[in-house]
């Protein structure tokens, strides 16, 4: 007969609200065909909300609906990583009184326990810092990597800054978290593209954040709709421009902006930001030239258009023939996406915000 130490051991509520997870001094052995993962089940939370390239938007989404229940709320930050992780410094996780939660650091290896803290730090309303993994008083958690996270735990008491972060974030504005290590105090402050996600200074941190990828697509056909689908699938935000009426209801219809093109000529629908993507997917090429100098004169940290080579060649000329330089040129990436010769609409989808998701992290991504 074989046995095994556990850790964790834990211990559930009525209400299964809280759940006790043993330190290196409590010890329990259980036999192998005895072990039960209830406690899995009762805290894995559905990781709702956490989508890729900065969206914290959904993070601060759920701490506004809970203040809005009148419920006591945790903001959790990784502030540092020892070894591998699968998230950067400056992730957050949120967690209500009630247990709920949203966001993640690991594939659910870390989640039900940050949720049990979480809840003891509502009971005592004061601020910690817990690490999981590599060098944790948790023996029984570890993450496959191996690796380290240090996790700050704050209360918020002052609601209007939930109100503020979210303000910022529907404006696409850099943003710094300026918070407490001890206390519950967390404030925002208008941010700068720091290349240094989290800063220690003294018993304060500095979390940057800026904001999430988008994407503006301009054009008509199918590929217009499937990289719709899938982008929101991946959990970016797609504005629309097109000359066609159908896909402009279609869209509309699945939640996302979007705008009628009546005219060839620059439009005032089209003002991308630092971090937005300008897709052009036009198989009417009379449509581009105009839009794309727009574009390329424009902040956007990645300008695609689809066609061949020889296409692109002739495109480039038309640019030039209206004023667009070299330089500028340069900027768009043509013929577009990862996958060579796509033909049909949704691996061009795919293969469009696949190069788009790698520029985002050449451009944003490597901050440390």
């Amino acid at each position: 007969m074989k046995y095994v130490t556990i850790l964790p051991m834990c211990t559930l509520s009525k209400d299964g609200a809280r759940c006790h997870f043993l330190r290196a001094d409590c010890m329990v052995i259980a036999q192998i065909g005895r072990l039960r993962h209830e406690y899995i089940r009762q805290f894995s939370k559905t990781i709702a909300g956490q989508s890729p390239l900065n969206n914290i938007a959904p993070i601060f989404e759920f701490l506004r609906q809970k203040v809005a229940e009148k419920q006591k709320i945790v903001l959790i930050t990784l502030i540092a990583v020892t070894g591998a992780s699968t998230r950067n410094p400056g992730a957050h996780m949120a967690v209500a009184e009630d247990g709920s939660s949203t966001g993640s650091f690991s594939g659910g290896c870390v989640e039900a326990a940050v949720v049990a803290e979480a809840l003891d730090v509502i009971g005592g309303n004061q601020a910690r810092e817990v690490r999981f993994g590599a060098g944790s008083p948790y023996l029984d958690i570890r993450l496959p990597c191996g690796g380290g996270i240090d996790l700050l735990f704050t209360p918020i008491s002052e609601l209007s800054v939930v109100s503020d972060i979210f303000d910022r974030i529907g404006r696409r504005e850099p943003l710094t978290l300026v918070i407490d290590r001890q206390g519950a105090d967390i404030r925002c402050e208008a941010g700068t593209e720091c290349r240094e996600l989290v800063k220690r200074d003294g018993s304060q941190i500095f979390v940057h954040h800026i904001p999430a990828a988008k994407i503006c697509i301009l054009g008509h056909g199918p590929s217009v709709e499937s990289l719709v689908r899938l982008s929101g699938s991946y959990g970016i935000d797609c504005a629309v421009l097109s000359p066609d009426a159908g896909i402009i209801d279609t869209v509309t219809g699945e939640g996302a902006a979007a705008g009628l093109l009546k005219t060839a000529e620059p439009t005032p629908l089209l003002d991308p930001d630092p971090w937005t993507a300008c897709i052009f997917y036009f198989h009417d090429h009379d449509w581009e030239a105009a839009l794309m100098k727009q574009a390329l004169a424009s902040p956007a940290f990645y300008i695609g258009a689809m066609g061949s080579r020889k296409t692109h060649a002739r495109r480039l000329q038309y640019l030039a023939d209206i004023g667009v330089s070299a330089e500028e040129s340069e900027r768009m990436i043509a013929p577009i996406g990862l996958i060579p010769s796509t033909r049909d609409p949704a691996t061009l989808a795919l293969s469009t915000l696949a190069q788009v998701v790698e520029r985002y992290h050449q451009c944003f991504g490597a901050r440390q």
